[in-house]
């Protein structure tokens, strides 16, 4: 990118993880590329949004669990302050589930933690050139459901969650109390219980705990950061 004189300046990346030793070492990965800079650091919305309006990054690099606030809504508040502003979702929560919501909140690519590091700065600079990224084997999923009129086979239950209530099943496997998922994402206790009734109902569970249970599971057999 050139600045007003018509010399190269690099690309102006804003990071946004709740974990500070991911940050730090993505900061240290993108200080030794010449094209790249981070303008700044933040563990929750909060704070991201602050510094997209002190200091419009290029591209914002970032996970679905923050410190306090949603992912998905960081993502769809950036864009709307920033339509211009790159977005690459760099987690630990499965592909398969997280990244079409990902992309339709805005995001235009998503990549998973574990990666070689040389992937992720694949990703940074073919998100940042207007394309998106996907891992092969997702963008053939997506893909195919895109082409296809019929359910996808193998589809997840979850699938039939809303964005929102994906997030507060992801945080009851967590173990989190409904206090503890308000405070989180900003909500009222009570949406929160309205939210889990739905939850438990859209996957057929009887009760709280067989609910309970099931997300656990999930979070212990998928990962979360």
């Amino acid at each position: 990118m050139s600045n007003a004189n018509g010399t190269s300046r690099p690309h102006k990346v804003l990071l946004v993880d709740d974990h500070p030793l991911v940050r730090r070492g993505l900061a240290e990965l993108i200080a030794l590329q010449p094209d790249l800079i981070v303008s700044a650091q933040s563990e929750d919305t909060a704070g991201a949004l602050a510094a997209i309006d002190n200091d419009p990054p290029d591209i914002a690099v970032t996970d679905l669990s923050l410190q306090e606030g949603s992912g998905i809504d960081l993502i769809r508040e950036m864009k709307s302050r920033l339509p211009r502003l790159a977005v690459l979702v760099l987690s630990m929560h499965e592909e398969s589930l997280y990244a079409e919501r990902a992309l339709r909140a805005g995001a235009s690519g998503y990549i998973m933690k574990h990666e070689a590091t040389e992937k992720v700065l694949g990703a940074i600079r073919q998100v940042l050139a207007g394309e998106v990224y996907l891992a092969p084997k997702l963008a053939s999923t997506l893909l195919s459901r895109f082409v296809s009129t019929h359910v996808a086979p193998g589809k997840s239950p979850l699938d039939a969650l809303s964005d929102r209530e994906l997030e507060i099943f992801t945080l009851i496997g967590q173990g989190l109390p409904t206090r503890a998922i308000a405070e989180k994402l900003n909500l009222g206790g009570k949406t929160v219980d309205t939210h889990r009734e739905h939850i438990k109902q859209k996957l057929g569970f009887a009760t709280a705990n067989e609910l309970l249970r099931y997300a656990i599971q999930h979070s212990l057999g998928n990962g979360h950061s």
